[in-house]
């Protein structure tokens, strides 16, 4: 397999920790989607949205950070990403999309690049628009943590796909210095993963692409 990904790309960064918890092996093709790599002639002819990440397996492009992984988990399910019953399935989902479809889609980079291009707002304006969204949103996740059982990750004693998203987010929130206070579930999930082989692996500084 070959993951095209970006060291700080959340999205990248959720489908290297679900190839490393299943133990799989692939190709790192960095992607500098700072330097506007992703909208390259080349590129173009591997992802028609011109998005990272791109899982290419058997001559076949997958996109979308949630369904590679849902792909990865029906095509190698152990450690499985989702739980064995319906209900449990559904609320990991829900967790994931918060994140995946509520929270970062306001906050990436190429939103954040037009806010300062396009509307022309100022650097600081632009953090305290990511703070608040941020912000506002694992507020939210706290909530649905809240709903459930405690637990050791998000949901059961084992990551699952809703972790896999967690991660990421709190790795970019602390780089625009999110106020994380007051989210003990999702701190303590947090924490939990970050214990684990598979997630420091994944994580930006240790990707061949990273920079200071």
């Amino acid at each position: 397999m070959k993951l095209y990904n970006y060291f700080r790309s959340s999205a990248s960064f959720r489908v290297r920790i679900a190839l490393h918890l299943k133990g799989l092996p692939y190709d790192y093709l960095p992607v500098h989607l700072a330097r506007g790599d992703h909208k390259l002639a080349a590129y173009a002819e591997v992802s028609a949205d011109r998005l990272v990440p791109a899982l290419e397996k058997d001559g076949h492009i997958l996109s979308q950070s949630l369904a590679i992984m849902e792909y990865l988990d029906e095509t190698h399910p152990e450690p499985p990403l989702l739980p064995a019953d319906a209900l449990g399935r559904a609320r990991v989902r829900a967790l994931a999309q918060s994140i995946a479809c509520e929270i970062h889609p306001l906050n990436n980079l190429r939103v954040l690049k037009y806010l300062v291009r396009e509307l022309k707002v100022e650097e600081e304006a632009k953090n305290t628009w990511y703070r608040h969204w941020v912000r506002e949103g694992l507020e939210a996740f706290e909530r649905q943590l809240a709903q459930g059982a405690v637990s050791t990750y998000c949901y059961g004693d084992t990551p699952t796909l809703a972790d896999c998203c967690l991660v990421p987010q709190i790795f970019n929130g602390q780089r625009f210095k999110v106020n994380v206070d007051g989210l003990p579930r999702t701190m303590a999930a947090f924490d939990a993963c970050m214990k684990l082989e598979a997630f420091q692996r994944a994580q930006p500084s240790a990707c061949p692409d990273n920079e200071p």
